[in-house]
């Protein structure tokens, strides 16, 4: 065995599962308003449970950021989750973004999410990820907001360039985007290429490169700058059969729809290469936090 191969196995990775139903996307809000959410075929429970049984065949842990939305339908999922060992975060309660939201709004929702999560799961939720990584640099008081509910950690930050989201500015990796004593940010990961930052950590982009492809740019995370690695996915990203919304844009039904069907194998793949965990034991133990102080903190806008 190679000391990069070593090294890549040493190091745990965090994976993450956005827990939400397919129409409770941001590509499809202008087309399903939040009032038909419970009219609908709902597939969010049947297939987190199939996730579950992935992550429970493999032997992984995870942090499963939730929707209030979802938790209130179906807390047997949720104590599911808490009973195996995963970490229980949120997800705010209905997926609205936060560039949609005032101070107070957000405020609101993160509190009341928060207590709901808390109720049904039994344990504390310590970690916040926003609907479509909508924190950027227009919106970082969102983070005091986070601090101020008695969160410890935000995963809220795209560092790249996107249509949709993103703050290119940010680290790469964990660190304090709003100075010392402020909550951790932990972005999806990127890889740095050609001096350019690519999306790495999962979701369509995932399901767009070809399995290879995913899997060097986690190995260079791991390997050429020794930090651990940040997956995400969405139990809808699993389920090929679900129902197909038809007046949507080509782009949008693109993003969504593609490799469906691929995805689950992938996953398997995934699982088997790389070792995983939970976020708050990946990053908050002294140690990470020590170094969230120190160098992290130093590269609040660069690297």
């Amino acid at each position: 065995m190679t000391q990069q191969h070593e090294t890549t196995q040493k190091i745990t990775n965090a994976m993450t599962v956005d827990v939400e139903d397919y129409f409770q996307v941001s590509a499809f809000e202008k087309i399903i308003k939040r009032e038909q959410w419970d009219t609908l075929p709902q597939r969010v429970e049947s297939n987190t449970h199939r996730v579950l049984d992935l992550f429970a065949h493999g032997g992984i842990k995870a942090t499963f950021f939730t929707l209030g939305w979802v938790a209130e339908r179906h807390p047997q999922l949720i104590r599911r989750m808490v009973s195996e060992g995963h970490e229980l975060a949120s997800h705010g309660y209905s997926h609205i973004r936060v560039t949609q939201q005032q101070p107070a709004q957000f405020r609101e929702d993160i509190v009341r999410t928060k207590q709901l999560l808390e109720d049904i799961g039994g344990v504390a939720v310590r970690g916040y990820r926003a609907a479509s990584y909508s924190i950027g640099a227009a919106n970082l008081w969102a983070l005091d907001e986070l601090k101020g509910a008695g969160y410890d950690y935000s995963s809220s930050i795209y560092p790249v360039k996107h249509d949709l989201y993103g703050m290119p500015e940010c680290s790469r990796f964990a660190c304090y985007p709003r100075g010392q004593g402020s909550i951790l940010e932990i972005p999806v990961t990127t890889v740095e290429l050609l001096g350019k930052k690519l999306p790495a950590g999962g979701g369509g982009f995932f399901r767009l490169y070809p399995y290879p492809v995913s899997r060097w740019a986690l190995r260079r995370v791991n390997r050429r700058d020794l930090e651990p690695a940040l997956f995400y996915f969405h139990p809808w990203e699993i389920d090929p059969d679900q129902p197909r919304q038809h007046n949507i844009p080509l782009k949008t039904r693109v993003r969504h729809y593609l490799n469906l069907g691929r995805m689950e194998t992938r996953l398997k793949a995934l699982m088997q290469d790389f070792s995983w965990g939970r976020m708050d034991q990946i990053f908050l133990t002294e140690n990470n936090l020590n170094k969230g102080t120190g160098a992290s903190a130093a590269r609040v806008i660069g690297g």
